[in-house]
């Protein structure tokens, strides 16, 4: 099915007006979330998502409105992968927790922009070349190897780009609100907000290199990429916040989303070998192999999700890393004093501390031991009980 120009220009200038309304209307004051709010608008920008999936389905037919969800769910599945390392980024960055939501959307319209280029582009090359297939599955099969045995996440931010800015500008440690720039004895400086949205926005960039060849694995259709990859964006700045301190809970997910990029990637490389004209693969001949179908693929991708969410939801281990995690992630925040100057949230922060030290109080010794670090984690939630005690003194 052909999008007409003039469809192309309301998808777009919708996608922009929920951006500005985004800004104008929840960032622009810098605020903590409530769960209650974080909560309403993920599912609103969901519900949108769902209802424009519908439409397509309606006007489109059954294979593009097919090829609409299966794209949505796996761009939305890597997006909530990628809060994780958002959340690594931020943590490094020591951002006050009432400016995060700032430094989120930017991260999304950055993403946005820069998966808009790659996807023009992939389709260009696609267009042209069709051997671009096989560079895409296997750019898909090595990020889905790279998944399953990836370490642990470092929480170091200080990428490359990051070390050139501080050389080649004048920086600060401290923040200044929401302010990218500030003055420190007379000087313009950058602040450290300026700093942790490029970061966010590199890192955008390298996400953009495995999820692009993804969707363009279960569809070519240009209108159904952009718009399956703007709505698995619209929401995730909620969606972070009401996931918070659930995120870690998902322990398979890296398992899981290896397995959906692993069958991408083959069902990619299929599709190449049968539109084959690279002369030294069956002398430039198709090859007749079995295609994947688009129903298949979306019912393969959800079934892995569920599987993987709900093994991770009921295990034992993971329940008990995940209530360790949390601990240790509110003692941090606890103890960090640039964390945020809002002593209402402080005091929060606490309760969720002993809230959640409580729960695990509960847990089987042999799981709560086997977590890493876990005389570190006691020795630093044992200074932040003791800080609370002298705070109350004072």
């Amino acid at each position: 099915m052909e999008v007409s120009p003039l469809i192309w220009a309301i998808t777009v200038a919708v996608v922009l007006a929920l951006l500005a309304f985004d800004y104008f209307f929840h960032i622009r004051k810098a605020h903590v979330p409530s769960l209650k709010e974080a909560a309403i608008w993920s599912s609103l920008y969901v519900g949108i998502a769902l209802v424009f999936g519908i439409v397509v389905l309606i006007f489109g037919g059954i294979d593009m409105g097919a090829e609409y969800f299966a794209g949505y769910i796996t761009e939305k599945a890597l997006s909530v992968d990628n809060l994780f390392v958002f959340l690594i980024i931020i943590a490094s960055f020591r951002v006050p927790r009432e400016d995060q939501q700032k430094v989120l959307l930017f991260g999304i319209v950055f993403s946005l922009i820069a998966r808009t280029a790659f996807i023009f582009v992939g389709a260009a090359l696609i267009n042209q070349f069709a051997w671009v297939f096989y560079l895409f599955g296997l750019i898909l099969l090595l990020t889905a190897g790279n998944l399953l045995k990836k370490d642990d996440e470092s929480d170091e931010a200080n990428n490359f780009i990051i070390r050139i800015a501080k050389k080649l500008f004048h920086t600060t440690d401290s923040y200044d609100g929401d302010k990218l720039f500030t003055k420190v004895d007379g000087k313009k400086v950058l602040t450290p907000m300026l700093l942790v949205m490029v970061a966010i926005g590199g890192t955008d960039i390298l996400f953009a290199l495995d999820s692009i060849p993804a969707i363009f694995g279960l569809t070519q259709n240009v209108y159904i990429v952009f718009t399956a990859t703007a709505f698995s964006l619209m929401g995730l700045r909620q969606l972070y916040f009401l996931l918070d301190g659930l995120l870690d809970r998902l322990i398979y997910l890296s398992y899981g989303l290896a397995a959906i990029l692993a069958f991408i990637g083959v069902k990619l490389i299929l599709h190449a070998l049968h539109e084959n004209n690279l002369p030294f693969v069956n002398n430039g001949e198709h090859v007749q192999v079995i295609e994947i179908s688009t129903g298949l693929s979306l019912t393969v991708i959800i079934g892995v999700l569920v599987v993987t969410v709900l093994a991770s939801l009921f295990s034992k281990a993971g329940k008990a890393q995940t209530a360790v995690n949390n601990v240790r992630r509110h003692a941090k925040n606890y103890l960090d004093l640039s964390y945020t100057a809002d002593v209402a949230e402080r005091e929060h922060v606490y309760t969720l501390l002993r809230e959640e030290e409580a729960y695990v109080n509960t847990m089987a010794k042999k799981y709560r031991d086997k977590v890493k670090d876990i005389e570190q984690i006691r020795a630093e939630v044992a200074q932040a009980h003791q800080e609370h005690d002298e705070f109350l003194r004072s």
